[in-house]
């Protein structure tokens, strides 16, 4: 027998799918022992979807960032003719 028949024989697939008994996965079972417990709230199949925030355009966020930059630059001026 050569090393793919053994590797065949562990790993069959057709046989592991003929079993009669299918046991859960672990997350299958986590969330039955859960549910059991605390039943998840009923919710449509596919909810509305929460609304967004209107976000700023991107002008203003452009303005913003140059507005930053030109007071850094005036600051950093500023320091460098009073140090002179």
């Amino acid at each position: 027998m050569t090393e793919q028949d053994g590797w065949e024989r562990e790993f069959d697939h057709a046989w592991a799918n003929s079993a009669e008994h299918k046991e859960p996965s672990a997350r299958a079972r986590m969330l039955a022992a859960r549910w059991r417990e605390n039943p998840p709230d009923p919710a449509p199949f596919r909810a509305d979807p929460a609304p967004v925030a209107r976000r700023r355009s991107s002008w203003a966020s452009t303005a913003v960032v140059i507005g930053c930059v030109a007071v850094v630059m005036i600051l950093i001026g500023y320091v460098q003719m009073r140090s002179s």
